[in-house]
C-alpha cells in the first residue's frame, strides 16, 4: 500500500513519541519498529526519520545521548521527556477525534481497503 506523504507526515510525531514512550531506542530500531507496527506499509528512510528526531529534540519532546551497542558500536539513543509525554497525550486525543469522525462517516458499510 502506498500511504500518502501528508498522512505519513501527520502521524510521524505521535508514532515516534509512542515508540519512545514504550522504551528508549535508536534510529535503526525506530525504523524497524515503524515497519513492524505498520505491517510493512510504512517504509521510512533515514532522511525522513533523523530530521524528525532532531526537531523533536529541539522542541524538548525527546532527549538524546551517545552510547554503545552490545557490539561496541557508537549509537545515539533517544528517550521521551515529560514534555514529550504531554505532547503525545495531546496528539493521541487529536487522532482519536479524527478516527472517530472518519469512522462515523465511513461506518461499517464502507468497503475495507483491498476488498
Amino acid at each position: 500500500m502506498n500511504i500518502d506523504k501528508d498522512l505519513v507526515a501527520a502521524m510521524a510525531t505521535p508514532l515516534v513519541l509512542a515508540i519512545l514512550a514504550k522504551e528508549r531506542s535508536y534510529g535503526y530500531a525506530i525504523l524497524k519498529r515503524v515497519r513492524e507496527l505498520s505491517g510493512g506499509d510504512l517504509e521510512w528512510t533515514d532522511g525522513m526519520l533523523y530530521p524528525l528526531l532532531h526537531r523533536l529534540e529541539r522542541l524538548e519532546y525527546i532527549s538524546a545521548e551517545w552510547g554503545k551497542s552490545s557490539e561496541g558500536r557508537r549509537r545515539r539513543y533517544y528517550d521521551i521527556t515529560d514534555s514529550g509525554l504531554a505532547q503525545l497525550a495531546e496528539q493521541r486525543n487529536q487522532w482519536v477525534a479524527a478516527t472517530r469522525t472518519l469512522g462515523s462517516i465511513w461506518g461499517p458499510a464502507f468497503p475495507a481497503a483491498g476488498t
